[in-house]
């Protein structure tokens, strides 16, 4: 039978706001900071981020119940998870090996992008990127990306950062870490958003931002808004899953997942319009790509008083919001290798770790001495996030919608949605299902197949 309460060996979250602020943290960070305006930029505005309301509704949202609802169900890493609740000998743990692959993959790029804040801060301090010209900003990233020796270092820091927040466990290091600092970042977003639209190109921003092109919708901006969708909410990959091992009996899933959902929404307009009137105002690109808020951002610190200070508290803040989404990615391979092969907390994480710093050398490194490699047309910092954004994720999103739909069923999923009948949400809960069921793993299919040109 499965355990409905945590187990004492392995840790949980203890408190309902940890619970929400950790979950938070996964899924509300740099992302929107950092690859949701980008990928903004280079997709089109407003119908991309349509788009991508879109797929957050229909597909994230009643994926990321699913995975919170199957991991409470039975408190143990992914693979276990799916063993446990799969008939017979049927191999859909295997979803459990693909997030643990799609968790390395994204950590390899997203450890150098968290690399840069780190590097960023240190800049802020000295007061070196403080200007709205475009051609010291940009020079000032190029050559901090162009620095081998820079990038790996940084990089290294951030890992070491994020193991020793895992060692303490999930209690003492993820929530608490978390739950302490995540309203800052929320509360100097909506500062900053302030002071985008006092800029000169805000009202420019703002139809770009909000009043759709639908003739640059493609088949493959959907495929990018799609994946992005599942990078920003952590699903697909089992993270979801494995946080969901360590929810208390009572946590409403279905309230905390909207709750996540909707500050992530909230936070990437935020940064838009924090960002896109700086963009405008100054003369920068929007289709910049992964360099846009390392090149604007400083700009718009230096239209406010005390700019250089707070400039300095945001990127503090941005790195801890980054790790954030860096533990919850790293916290799968840790307690699969911990449950998995009865390896101590310690030793799983500092394994997890190197085994996230050999490809991410390679991220860290494409700008520089590896800028000559490409493998199908990407250079090795996009390629992890292309393979792991636009198919490891979709597919373990379509595999767990399947088997949420088709073999767990119906009356499982109301138990774990419902806290075994204390919640009144079976309506909700026949939405959710038949969303698994029917429409969420066809949407999935249809667009990755067309986006990656199979038809």
């Amino acid at each position: 039978m499965a355990q409905t309460t945590p187990n004492a060996t392995r840790g949980g979250f203890s408190t309902s706001f940890g619970i929400l602020a950790a979950t938070l943290g996964s899924a509300v960070g740099l992302g929107n900071i950092w690859k949701v305006p980008y990928l903004t930029g280079a997709n089109g505005g407003a119908g991309f981020l349509l788009i991508y309301l879109l797929a957050t509704l229909l597909i994230g949202l009643p994926v990321m119940m699913a995975e919170i609802s199957l991991g409470r169900s039975v408190r143990a890493n992914p693979i276990k998870v799916l063993r446990t609740l799969s008939p017979g000998r049927q191999p859909w743990w295997l979803v459990g090996l693909s997030g643990m692959l799609a968790a390395f993959l994204i950590m390899s790029f997203y450890s150098e992008v968290v690399a840069w804040v780190f590097a960023y801060i240190l800049k802020a301090v000295r007061g070196t990127i403080m200007s709205s010209d475009p051609a010291v900003t940009q020079a000032d990233f190029a050559q901090l990306v162009a620095d081998p020796l820079q990038s790996l270092l940084w990089q290294w820091l951030v890992l070491a950062a994020v193991a020793s927040v895992l060692i303490m466990g999930v209690a003492q290091g993820i929530e608490a870490i978390t739950k302490r600092l995540m309203p800052l970042l929320f509360i100097l977003l909506l500062i900053l958003g302030a002071v985008g639209l006092t800029l000169d190109g805000a009202q420019q921003a703002m139809q770009f931002l909000f009043w759709p092109d639908f003739s640059k919708i493609t088949a493959t901006v959907v495929l990018t808004a799609m994946g992005l969708a599942f990078f920003k909410l952590s699903i697909g990959m089992g993270t979801m899953m494995t946080y969901g091992s360590y929810f208390t009996a009572n946590q409403n899933i279905p309230q905390t997942a909207v709750r996540v959902m909707l500050a992530d929404l909230g936070v990437s307009m935020l940064a838009g319009v924090a960002i896109f009137p700086a963009v405008f105002t100054f003369g920068f690109a929007p289709s910049a790509g992964p360099s846009l808020v390392f090149i604007t951002l400083p700009a718009v610190f230096s239209q406010i008083p005390f700019g250089h200070g707070l400039m300095v508290v945001f990127f503090v803040l941005t790195a801890v919001a980054a790790m954030g989404a860096m533990l919850s990615l790293m916290e799968v391979p840790t307690v699969i290798l911990q449950e998995r092969f009865q390896m101590r907390r310690s030793r799983a994480v500092l394994l997890a770790t190197l085994l996230v710093a050999l490809p991410g050398a390679g991220s860290a490194l494409s700008h520089s001495i590896l800028a000559h490699i490409h493998v199908a047309g990407f250079n090795l910092f996009d390629l992890p996030d292309f393979v792991s954004s636009n198919v490891l994720l979709p597919t373990g999103g379509i595999i767990i919608a399947l088997f949420t739909g088709w073999v767990w069923g119906r009356d499982k999923l109301q138990a774990e949605l419902s806290n075994h009948g204390q919640l009144r949400n079976a309506k909700l809960t026949t939405v959710v299902f038949v969303l698994l069921r029917y429409v969420t793993p066809l949407l999935i299919a249809l667009v990755m197949l067309r986006g990656l040109r199979v038809f």
